[in-house]
C-alpha cells in the first residue's frame, strides 16, 4: 500500500467523524460553552483540537506529495467555522494526486513539534508522528465532548461499531 492510499483515506473519513463530532457537541443543551471546554486546565479547548486535528492532515499529506502546506486559514471558533475548516481540508486533500506521493517513501519530512524539530523518512513519519498526532487530538476533541455529558460513542468515533 502506497503512502497516498495510506494517509488520504485515512485523513478524509476521520474528518467526516471529526465533523459529526462538532456537530454534537451543537446540538448539545451546553454548546457554546463546549467550544472552551478542556480536559484539563493546561489543555487546549475543544475548539482548538478540532482544528488542531485538522490542520495535522495537511500538515502530512501535502509535504509527502512533495508539496508546500497550504494555510488552514483563519476561521472563527464557531461551530459553524469548524464545519468550514474541515470541509476545506477535506476539499484540499481531495485534490491530491496520488501520484504525487511516487516519492513520498524516500521523502524526509519535517515537521515542528512544540519545540522540537522532527525530521523522519516519509513511512515513519506518517506512521510513528502524524497519525498519532491527529488521532490524539480527535480522541481528546471525542473525550472533552464525553466528559461534558454529550451524546456520542464509539460508533461516533470510527462509523463502524453499531450499538442499540
Amino acid at each position: 500500500m502506497g503512502l497516498h492510499q495510506a494517509s488520504v483515506p485515512v485523513f478524509l473519513r476521520y474528518l467526516d467523524r471529526l465533523a459529526a463530532l462538532v456537530d454534537a457537541a451543537e446540538s448539545h443543551a451546553d454548546a457554546p460553552a463546549l467550544l472552551q471546554a478542556r480536559l484539563a486546565p493546561d489543555m487546549l479547548p475543544f475548539e482548538m483540537q478540532v482544528r488542531i486535528a485538522a490542520n495535522f492532515a495537511l500538515r502530512t499529506c501535502f509535504p509527502l506529495a512533495g508539496q508546500s502546506i497550504p494555510p488552514y486559514g483563519e476561521f472563527p471558533a464557531t461551530f459553524d467555522g469548524l464545519r468550514s475548516g474541515i470541509a476545506q481540508v477535506a476539499q484540499r486533500l481531495q485534490a491530491l494526486e496520488a501520484a504525487s506521493f511516487a516519492e513520498a517513501e524516500s521523502r524526509t519530512v519535517e515537521s515542528q513539534a512544540g519545540h522540537a524539530l522532527v525530521a523522519l523518512p516519509g513511512p515513519e513519519f506518517l506512521w510513528q508522528y502524524a497519525m498519532p498526532n491527529f488521532f490524539f487530538h480527535l480522541t481528546t476533541a471525542y473525550a472533552i465532548l464525553r466528559s461534558r455529558g454529550v451524546d456520542v460513542g464509539k460508533q461516533d468515533f470510527d462509523g463502524f461499531h453499531a450499538y442499540r
